[in-house]
């Protein structure tokens, strides 16, 4: 397939990462395909702090189901193409499942993606506290270039 694989978890810097691809698409010819990963049962440990802001709120809302996952997925999706269509591009899109770092390096392998992009931090700062970064542990498993947008 080749092309450029940007991994959209509902963060900004992952928006970030998704105009840096399309920039460089421009100019490459590349195509681009953004991804997002539905975690089954994600869960977040009890001793989150509240929340400071609505958009914080909204961001940490535990998604209880797949089907809201998904629900939650494709909107992000959605909102990635209406960014590229901004930046004058097309994209493709697609729904995954399983533990992030596996699946976006497992994905851009099986598609002979020339690159990942992702945002150095995800949605929940927190989590990835506990569990390491997520565009740390990609860039460490990738076996193509790795870029991640600040």
């Amino acid at each position: 397939m080749g092309g450029y694989v940007v991994a959209i978890d509902g963060s900004r810097e992952s928006m970030d990462a998704l105009r840096y691809a399309t920039d460089l698409a421009r100019g490459t010819g590349a195509n681009i395909t953004a991804i997002h990963i539905v975690v089954p049962n994600q869960q977040f440990t009890a001793g989150d702090t509240a929340p400071t802001s609505f958009a914080e709120a909204e961001r940490d809302i535990l998604l209880s189901n797949i089907e809201d996952a998904e629900t939650h997925g494709q909107e992000l999706l959605d909102e990635a193409s209406a960014v590229a269509e901004q930046e004058g591009l097309e994209i493709e899109t697609g729904l995954l499942y399983g533990e992030p770092v596996e699946r976006i390096t497992e994905y851009a392998d099986e598609n002979e993606f020339e690159a990942i992009f992702l945002g150095h931090r995800g949605t929940s700062e927190r989590y990835e506290g506990l569990f390491g970064s997520t565009a740390k542990n990609v860039a460490g498993r990738a076996t193509v270039p790795v870029t991640i947008v600040r």
